[in-house]
């Protein structure tokens, strides 16, 4: 860990973050960056976890002075001495609690009852894997008692014939749980946890409200589970061992499933612990509790942006409107960048002039990124598509003509917001709350009359097409600008995103919990 990250022997509130803030710029990380700043009566001791330490370059964030200890840890880094251990049997009682867990797993078949033992047995190996418990890393990894179990569940579970692979699955799926419960062991004393997804973060508030009492207070910005199962459709690196003739294209093979019933059980076991849950917008408040969440514990709180930031970029508009259509985000591919560009190729036949811009990271997934400059190549577009890499919304906002979104997943993305906020109309596809934004959510809200265009997932041509009603009439554009600025001013700032978060914190740091 850097001699520069401040370290401290207490702290009010636990940060736990998963894969964002500060390594991380935009979206959540923001998000995270507009609350530290918000209270600075707050001592905060943020837990970042990572990938691995090569997959993160430097802090995109400076840590602010309420920030008194921060801490990085690597979940896919080696956790184990690599010396040869010495042979064990492993701890009896520890294992068959772990049998339990996966036989009580097996047999979840969804009702409430079944999930309730499920979690109960999850409660109760879970405390078993930190320092000095019954089921120490070492014996997960090398125990008889463990080669056992897993041979065992190979046997009794498994649909794919490799068992070399099964035996990696797991052993890479549930090692970072180890690291998990170490963190949680050295966890400098804290009044109240915080995380900001479900996950391992997650999990890690969840074991540490069941090991020291403390109140969990859960922010999903996207649903965890749901962004994981479509990374874990899309990836590459899980193996399908099936031939052809073995294949159902509809099934998903069982390492996809193995891992997406994971992550949806750390999502169970959060949301178990954690109380309030709280949501960006209504749909998502339904999923939690589709997915287990109960009811009375969720509810819902918008994103909120600060208007004085962004307020004066409307008096920096040229009278014209600039033919400019940019993205702001990450170039990866659940913001489906490829449509953007392929939309391009439609608005540039009926609008020569037209140029999209690109302003976002591209070192997340430079794979990706050259297949989209490829394509854009391929489409003749190379001198209308422009990548910008990361930029100042301040900077871009007064020179664009529409912000655009073609994501695949999102929750309530700030962008939108900020883009209204300085008066510039969107279109968006149909995911998260960018239909609320864009629309109008309440009878009142929905009045002030639509800011942009909302369009279906993957479809560049209606995306092409919106984005050319809008450019094409000045009335329209006028018309939307218009709308945004006054919902953005009505329901989206940020102090009203703060006062619900003071409330939230005002209660998890009650001394005496007697609200809890």
């Amino acid at each position: 860990m850097s001699s520069t990250f401040p370290r401290a022997e207490q702290a009010d509130i636990a940060l736990l973050l998963e894969g964002t803030f500060p390594y991380v710029s935009g979206g959540v990380s923001s998000w995270v960056h507009q609350i530290l700043q918000a209270y600075p009566q707050y001592r905060f001791a943020i837990v970042f976890l990572g990938s691995r330490r090569e997959d993160y370059g430097e802090l995109r964030y400076a840590l602010p002075p309420n920030v008194v200890h921060f801490e990085q840890h690597f979940l896919f880094d080696a956790l184990h001495s690599k010396t040869q251990p010495a042979p064990s049997r492993g701890h009896p009682e520890a294992l068959a609690k772990a049998r339990e867990f996966l036989e009580t797993l097996q047999g979840d078949d969804g009702r409430a009852e079944s999930r309730a033992r499920v979690l109960d047995a999850m409660r109760s190996i879970a405390l078993e894997l930190r320092p000095g418990a019954q089921l120490p890393l070492e014996d997960f990894l090398h125990s008889e008692y463990a080669w056992e179990l897993i041979r065992e569940s190979y046997r009794r579970y498994c649909t794919d014939p490799s068992f070399v692979d099964f035996f990696w699955t797991v052993r890479i799926m549930l090692q970072p749980l180890w690291l998990m419960a170490r963190i949680a062991d050295g966890l400098i004393p804290v009044r109240a946890l915080h995380t900001v997804s479900t996950g391992y973060a997650g999990f890690l508030g969840g074991l540490l409200h069941h090991a020291r009492g403390l109140p969990l207070v859960l922010s999903e910005h996207g649903i965890y589970t749901k962004e994981r199962q479509i990374d874990l459709l899309q990836s590459r690196w899980i193996r399908d061992n099936r031939n052809i003739f073995q294949k159902d294209p509809m099934e998903v093979s069982f390492f996809r499933q193995m891992w997406i019933r994971f992550f949806e059980w750390l999502g169970r076991f959060c949301y178990d612990a954690a109380d309030p849950i709280v949501a960006l917008y209504e749909n998502n408040r339904l999923r939690q509790i589709a997915d287990g969440a109960r009811a009375e514990r969720t509810l819902s709180i918008p994103n909120g942006i600060r208007l004085q930031r962004f307020e004066p970029l409307r008096a920096l508009r040229p009278p014209e409107t600039p033919p400019v259509l940019c993205l702001i985000g990450r170039v990866v591919p659940i913001k489906d960048i490829k449509t953007f560009i392929r939309a391009m190729r439609r608005v540039v036949n009926r609008m020569p002039q037209a140029q999209a811009w690109i302003a976002g990271p591209d070192s997340e997934d430079p794979a990706y990124a050259q297949e989209c400059r490829n394509l854009a190549d391929s489409l003749g577009l190379a001198g209308q598509v422009q990548f910008l890499g990361m930029q100042k919304v301040e900077d871009i906002l007064p020179r664009v003509g529409l912000v655009v979104l073609s994501s695949i997943s999102e929750a309530l993305p700030l962008v939108l917001l900020e883009a209204q906020a300085a008066g510039v109309p969107v279109v968006s596809t149909d995911v998260g709350a960018c239909r609320q934004l864009i629309d109008g959510l309440e009878p009142e809200d929905r009045a002030l009359g639509s800011c942009g265009r909302v369009v279906g997932i993957a479809n560049p041509e209606a995306l092409a097409d919106a984005a050319l009603e809008l450019l094409g009439s000045r009335s329209a554009w006028e018309a939307a600008s218009a709308a945004g600025v006054e919902r953005v001013e009505r329901y989206y700032t940020d102090q009203l995103l703060f006062e619900r978060y003071q409330q939230i914190y005002d209660r998890a740091l009650q001394p005496t919990g007697e609200d809890r």
